[in-house]
């Protein structure tokens, strides 16, 4: 927006017409104070100014508005009914001024000058923009790369963990088979297994966080039968956790077009993070039923529960709640990685939670197909 400033009435008029004509927006006032208050309250991009006025003049008028933070990027053209001078010329320079017009003002050439200082601004204002941008780029490298680096140390630490782990059950487990314990060596290849298996886990994350960097994660869609799904992955989960009580509703009795491999990976995951982060509960609740066309499952917890904060990052690439790293082992993207499979599906993944609570975490896919992505 351009500020005419001016004491006299048919001058502002001359020029507001011509400026208008030519579609740029425009302001007026008729005395120096009238503009230090417009000022105050608006942005412009030019001021035309004129320096005769009575009260303040405007010379005076450039060197307060100089002084504002607000106008630090606003042009100021001079108008004067007097013969120009090196003195009136070099004042008004040093009170702010990019430029000086004489009147009569030739309406062609004041044109000229607004256009090339709003292209100046424009340009300005997007270079500034780009530098904005390119600040918040270079946070965000600085961001990635310290997070690639805890997740290189984290990773490291998970993987030798069990590692660790089968170096010394296998060592025990020699020494059982030497001493023929029949029941020490189930046991110790037991532990063995586990702690492969934890492997197993970890490689396949950050394999699939690989081909997630990479574009080549793998669908293979097709229908499926979801209560068989859920039915199949309990037994196996309760097995394994036999100190676990599952309670299970299961209202799907349709099949759903999906991977169902990886609408299992879901699941697996959300039900192990259920079993890990509730300590000394013994009670998970799995949910499945259709709403409005979609599958919705669910998977609730009373365990530690976490924050509205957490809750918001928690399906973001390496994130781990602070508070519970250190107890719990894990990587950051097992949720990420549902978090992609998910909307892959065309779906949505959220969850619920309360701190010392519990836990819900829940996802919806489409029950028929809806332009989702083979590869």
């Amino acid at each position: 927006m351009i500020l005419i400033v001016d004491d006299s009435p048919e001058n502002i008029i001359s020029l507001k017409k011509v400026l208008e004509k030519n579609n740029f927006e425009v302001d007026t006032a008729s005395s120096g104070e009238e503009a230090l208050k417009k000022v105050l309250k608006n942005s412009y991009v030019l001021i035309i100014l004129d320096v005769q006025m009575p009260g303040m003049d405007g010379f005076e008028v450039a060197e307060t508005i100089s002084g504002y933070s607000k106008a630090k990027e606003t042009a100021i053209i001079f108008l004067s009914a007097a013969t120009p001078n090196i003195n009136l010329i070099t004042r008004g320079y040093s009170s702010g001024a990019l430029d000086y017009i004489s009147k009569p003002v030739d309406m062609n050439i004041l044109l000229l000058k607004v256009k090339t200082f709003y292209r100046i601004y424009e340009q300005s204002r997007a270079l500034n923009e780009m530098q904005t941008k390119l600040l918040k780029e270079i946070e965000y490298r600085k961001e990635a790369e310290k997070k690639k680096d805890e997740f290189i140390s984290i990773a490291s630490h998970e993987l030798k963990t069990p590692m660790t782990s089968v170096k010394g059950y296998l060592q025990l487990l020699e020494r059982s088979i030497n001493k023929g314990e029949t029941e020490n060596i189930k046991t110790r290849i037991h532990k063995v297994q586990n702690q492969v298996e934890k492997l197993n886990l970890l490689i396949a994350d950050l394999l699939d966080i690989s081909k997630i960097e990479s574009g080549k994660l793998m669908f293979n869609m097709k229908y499926f039968e979801c209560s068989s799904l859920i039915n199949h992955l309990l037994e196996v989960m309760q097995q394994a956790n036999p100190q676990i009580n599952f309670v299970v509703e299961n209202k799907v009795n349709q099949e759903i077009y999906g991977d169902e491999m990886r609408i299992e990976q879901v699941l697996v995951n959300f039900i192990t993070n259920a079993i890990k982060y509730s300590p000394g509960t013994h009670e998970i609740h799995i949910t499945s039923e259709i709403r409005d066309h979609q599958l919705y499952c669910s998977v609730r917890d009373f365990g530690i529960g976490m924050s509205e904060e957490h809750q918001k990052k928690i399906f973001d690439k390496f994130y781990r709640v602070e508070e519970s790293s250190e107890r719990f082992q894990g990587l950051g993207i097992g949720l990420y990685i549902c978090r992609e499979i998910i909307e892959r599906h065309n779906g949505t993944i959220g969850v619920k939670s309360i701190l010392d609570q519990g836990s819900e975490f829940y996802f919806t896919i489409p029950v028929n197909p809806v332009n989702i992505e083979q590869n």
